[in-house]
């Protein structure tokens, strides 16, 4: 077996987990054939290929950046079952036989974890969860997310004002459930890569999925370094590459922007999430020196049609101070998350494969729990032995909102194509340091941008679905307002759905 080490080079943003985390052996060669093929190195991607590894099947992980590039490697690693406003919307969008289901998929997907990172205190710390609110607004929010808590009866502590929550500010009303979990995420990848190839698996990084082929004896998986037969394949990337039933179509992406803290004095102990406007995350982590940090996320944005990142990174910075005087960002990151128009993740066998290509996907911001339990789900199916909560999460929840969400999302995808013509024909002048623009060349929308004194000239076409790429100045990339695809300013793909990189101009 041909080895490798997973580079762990600074980049422009960098998250606190990638900042200190562990070196993750790789594997060069991909392999002729493997039972499982498995697409993206995040967790749900290591999960499932460390559970088929255990039961004896032969898998390969192919993804395309590093283990933990996109997802994992940028999340608040919050293992709660206590998740903000998100019982409250899967009760009202798909019902509560399906909240019942959720609750134990999360159960049991957060039990796993745990149990993976058992022995190994820089990796799981136990903390209490609180979903807290500020204004009016987010205490209506709260009020419906006790509701729904309790009808599957889930016990939280309710907090009125003035009842101490642990925060350095006053909060109007509280949810509090007691013995959760905080994790480091790449510890948790580097467990599973080594376990997988003490198995006899492969994980295989800068391979990137272009397609599949469903076949009589498998799924043959083009990657940018050749094809693999499978006998199966799962797709793990967020939004899937491989896309037989349109599930970009169905998915709603959004990214959050999180900055890490130097705090003066006492840092907040517990696990926090705002349900107001101004949505707040917090959490403690350590830095490469075992430092605490504070960590903040916030300032949500959908992917594609924000401009002024390089704001909301500020806005960040500001509510930090303004809350814990003198902190000091250190580094900052951001998320990429998808969300059904059910809120309900999806883990099974994608339609149109002859169940032979299964994908995860939807996990709304929870990916600690819901990527092991879609791990555990598609586990379950593949070895036959199907998990009890599977059928009710895959039952079809569409109801008339969920129809009205379909119809609103996608007409905002097609007024953000109409947009982005006209912004494209009309773009010109001069480039700053860290800037880009489209401009037209002829009758082609072309992205300019200049990073580190270096001026690119790529197509502005996502090679997706063909939207007029905006720029995202804090992260330096260009976005797609269509379904959430990324590019580097030399037009390399980033993550979403597109596989191929942006040709360069003439």
């Amino acid at each position: 077996m041909t080895e490798s080490t997973t580079p762990q080079v600074p980049a422009r943003p960098r998250s606190v987990w990638q900042a200190t985390s562990p070196s993750i052996p790789v594997d060069e060669a991909v392999p002729a054939r493997a039972d499982i093929v498995v697409v993206g190195a995040g967790l749900a991607g290591l999960a499932t290929a460390a559970m088929l590894a255990r039961a004896g099947r032969s898998v390969a992980v192919l993804e395309a950046r590093e283990v933990g590039a996109v997802a994992t490697g940028n999340t608040t690693a919050k293992l709660s079952l206590l998740q903000g406003s998100v019982f409250s919307g899967i009760r009202s969008h798909a019902g509560e036989q399906a909240l019942e289901a959720y609750v134990a998929a999360n159960h049991a997907g957060q039990d796993w974890v745990r149990a993976e990172l058992v022995g190994d205190p820089d990796a799981l710390e136990q903390r209490p969860a609180v979903t807290y609110a500020t204004t009016p607004q987010g205490v209506r929010g709260l009020e419906q997310e006790a509701e729904a808590l309790a009808a599957v009866g889930l016990d939280v502590d309710v907090l009125e004002q003035g009842q101490d929550v642990g925060l350095p500010y006053p909060v109007a009303r509280a949810l509090r459930m007691r013995d959760q979990w905080q994790i480091h995420p790449l510890r948790l990848l580097a467990k599973l890569a080594a376990d997988i190839r003490d198995r006899g698996g492969v994980v295989v990084t800068g391979c990137r999925v272009l397609g599949a082929d469903v076949e009589d004896d498998g799924v043959v998986v083009k990657t940018s370094r050749g094809s693999i037969l499978g006998d199966r394949v799962v797709v793990t990337s967020g939004s899937p590459v491989i896309d037989r039933a349109a599930f970009f179509a169905r998915l709603k992406p959004s990214r959050s922007l999180v900055g890490a803290y130097r705090v003066p004095g006492e840092i907040p102990h517990g696990m926090y999430v705002s349900l107001d406007p101004e949505a707040r995350s917090l959490r403690t982590a350590r830095d490469a020196h075992g430092r605490e940090l504070l960590v903040v996320g916030g300032s949500g944005f959908e992917v594609g049609r924000e401009r002024d990142t390089d704001r909301l990174l500020g806005e960040i910075d500001q509510w930090t101070r303004a809350k814990f005087p003198g902190a000091e960002r250190v580094t900052w990151w951001a998320a990429q998350d998808y969300r059904t128009l059910s809120r309900v993740p999806f883990a099974g066998a994608m339609p149109g494969s002859h169940e032979r290509i299964h994908v995860a996907t939807g996990f709304n911001k929870w990916g600690m729990t819901n990527a092991a339990a879609a791990a555990l789900t598609i586990c379950g199916d593949l070895l036959g032995q199907p998990v009890p909560w599977a059928d009710a999460l895959r039952a079809p929840h569409l109801n008339v909102r969920d129809g009205a969400d379909f119809v609103t999302t996608n007409a905002g995808v097609a007024a953000s194509a109409v947009q982005g013509i006209v912004r494209a024909v009309v773009g010109s002048g001069t480039i700053d340091e860290g800037d880009g623009h489209v401009v037209r060349d002829g009758l082609h929308p072309v992205a300019e941008a200049q990073v580190d004194g270096r001026v690119c000239r790529v197509s502005a076409i996502c090679t997706h679905m063909h939207g007029i790429l905006e720029w995202n100045r804090a992260e330096q990339s260009w976005d797609c307002p269509l379904h959430g695809s990324r590019f580097a300013p030399d037009g390399e793909v980033l993550e979403g759905p597109a596989v191929r990189d942006l040709k360069p101009a003439e």
